[in-house]
């Protein structure tokens, strides 16, 4: 109990900041903070300028709007297109780019795109407007999916047959696997997003642990959680004992959530799934289950289309892999703002280009 009064003690973050200053024999290590959250919270509270020399703090896939391909988007802009649709969708991906325009530009020439909290407020949608097809945008990680499914249930349940779900939700240890896999991408601990983690568990970054001895700390989002995990790396590098470590534990357990876990495989099933930036990962998206199909919009309406090239230029698959920080893009700050933005990063919330351009643009 008492740590929960301290999580946001400047005078404990003080001091971890100190800790790390004084860090000995610590060889240079570059740590990556998988969420997107992680990386907002770094960058809005300088946590970068805390770093010792030998520690870099680099970001990861873990933005879910960021890693949706520019196909689903386009996928998402014809759906709007069906006559008598209702596009219920999160309120980051209105601006993400397609390969020709965005969710945005649909709505301003008049698709009906309504912007939603969950997919139980789609549903509510859907059943207040029974002479309309309801869909939902399904994009995100284990944190939200277990929601989509239960609405999924829920709309069986009631016998809807106006609501439907466009699935581009993954998982989030293939793409990790992907990256850790990578001899390009030198990466010597991972932060583990929290979120994510509260649902599968932190036994589910063991096989990382045991396969590419890298350690792994699931650390919280204030800069007191996020500056003793990096504490807690650093001392794993040096001792050279890696292992999976909780620094969040008013909120993650070992085992994770295994009901909401039941209820999400219960509708979805693994898949192969496109990611921004990281190609095709195996068994990395979720696909809704044959059993279902009534509720899956791209079988029901027939909208998927092909995959397209990133915009030219454009590093936001390079940033989500690490290989490059937002500054080393040569649009970033120029063609590419939140204004205008060319990439999904520049958009979204938990963006790491809209991060650093709010926070630490110079």
């Amino acid at each position: 109990m008492e740590w929960l009064n301290t999580y946001r003690d400047g005078e404990i973050a003080g001091k971890l900041a100190d800790l790390l200053r004084k860090q000995e024999g610590l060889r240079p290590v570059r740590f990556m903070e998988v969420c997107g959250t992680h990386t907002v919270s770094i960058c809005r509270h300088g946590i970068r300028a805390l770093m010792p020399p030998e520690i870099t703090l680099t970001s990861g896939p873990g933005c879910p709007v960021c890693v949706t391909a520019t196909a689903d988007i386009d996928t998402f802009i014809k759906a709007a297109e069906l006559e008598g649709s209702i596009i219920t969708t999160f309120g980051d991906l209105l601006r993400v780019p397609g390969s020709q325009s965005s969710l945005q530009e649909a709505r301003a020439e008049g698709a009906d795109i309504r912007t939603v909290y969950s997919s139980l407020d789609a549903l509510q949608i859907a059943r207040q407007n029974p002479d309309r097809q309801v869909i939902f945008l399904g994009v995100g990680f284990e944190t939200t999916t277990p929601t989509v499914a239960a609405a999924i249930i829920t709309a069986e349940q009631e016998g809807l047959q106006n609501f439907s779900v466009i699935s581009s939700n993954k998982v989030m240890p293939p793409a990790l696997e992907a990256l850790l896999a990578d001899p390009d991408i030198q990466i010597d601990g991972l932060i583990c997003p929290g979120h994510v983690t509260i649902m599968i568990g932190a036994d589910a970054y063991e096989p990382f642990v045991n396969k590419y001895k890298i350690p792994c700390v699931i650390a919280g989002f204030e800069p007191v959680d996020i500056l003793k995990a990096v504490v807690m790396l650093a001392e794993q590098v040096k001792t050279e004992t890696p292992k999976v470590e909780i620094a969040y534990n008013r909120a993650v357990t070992r085992e994770g959530n295994h009901q909401a876990m039941a209820v999400m495989y219960k509708v979805f099933e693994p898949a192969d799934a496109l990611w921004r930036g990281l190609t095709t990962i195996p068994g990395s998206g979720l696909e809704i289950r044959a059993e279902y199909d009534n509720y899956n919009a791209r079988k029901r309406f027939d909208i998927e289309v092909r995959e397209v090239k990133d915009p030219a230029g454009c590093a936001c698959g390079d940033v989500l892999k690490s290989i490059k920080t937002p500054a080393d893009c040569k649009l970033f700050g120029t063609a590419c703002s939140p204004e205008h933005p060319i990439g999904p990063c520049m958009v979204s919330g938990e963006g790491a280009c809209g991060a650093y351009y709010r926070y630490q643009k110079s």
